[in-house]
């Protein structure tokens, strides 16, 4: 468990998969993260900005991958200490940092960035947040930085309704002409999309995205743990009745150069 207070009952979903082993939280798995990455054409050195990084996952892959330095804003100190943990042992202290804050505060940065990067977190604010985040994310960017997204897309704004109760947040996802419209209005230029199907807990995305030892660990966690099992096979049922109108979505959107 993630801490002495836990409940699954009543714990935000994201927070009830990581207790049972789920370390891809993304709605489109690994392999969507991996391809939005590389629409950004990143080069050694290039700074990018993440927004609730979590436990470092993203963070140290971006590093590895293309010698990008990373800072992770992040508000959970749990997550925060595990990310520190994580980046010491892959030897990246020199290249990632994290701030132990709310994505909110991102005007209290000074810095601006090549990317920034979001993913399953823009999902999870109401309509007036989503308009903040997407601002403060445009101002937070070098003028021809990119802004890459990885989010929920639904065609039905009925669904929203259903996946608050089962994840236990403020869980709003929007069409894919609406999550536009919002990085427009924020000054930032579409250059690419993508959607695809919101498959996060079946079998073959499980182990595309854990590997063979990961699920059976997750599987083992869901067998032992009930009160895991109920919570997660509900956000599951939740996706499996909307799966003809719930989906992941990926979007880089340009800040225009002065």
């Amino acid at each position: 468990m993630t801490s002495k207070t836990f409940n699954p009952k009543t714990a935000p979903g994201h927070q009830v998969l990581a207790a049972a082993g789920k370390t891809i939280l993304r709605p489109g798995g690994q392999a969507a993260s991996q391809r939005l990455w590389t629409w950004a054409d990143f080069s050694p050195g290039d700074t990018v900005l993440e927004l609730a990084s979590s436990f470092g996952v993203s963070a140290i892959a971006l590093a590895q991958r293309f010698g990008v330095n990373v800072v992770g804003v992040e508000q959970n100190p749990e997550s925060v200490q595990r990310a520190r943990e994580a980046v010491r042992e892959a030897g990246l202290g020199d290249r990632i940092r994290f701030l132990e804050t709310s994505i909110f505060n991102l005007d209290q940065l000074e810095e601006q960035f090549d990317g920034v990067l979001a993913e399953a977190i823009l999902t999870m604010q109401a309509p007036a947040g989503k308009a903040k985040l997407f601002q403060l994310i445009h101002d937070r960017l070098k003028p021809g930085g990119v802004f890459l997204s990885h989010e929920m897309k639904t065609t039905t704004p009925e669904v929203s309704e259903a996946l608050a109760a089962s994840l236990r947040v403020n869980a709003q996802p929007l069409t894919a002409e609406a999550w536009q419209e919002l990085a427009q209005e924020a000054g930032l230029t579409v250059q690419r999309q993508e959607s695809g199907p919101m498959d996060l807990l079946n079998l073959p995305r499980l182990i595309e995205d854990e590997g063979v030892v990961g699920t059976v660990k997750f599987a083992s966690n869901l067998i032992l743990h009930p009160e895991l099992r109920d919570r997660i096979l509900e956000m599951r049922q939740v996706f499996h009745q909307y799966q003809s109108s719930l989906g992941y979505w990926l979007m880089a959107a340009q800040r225009q150069p002065d």
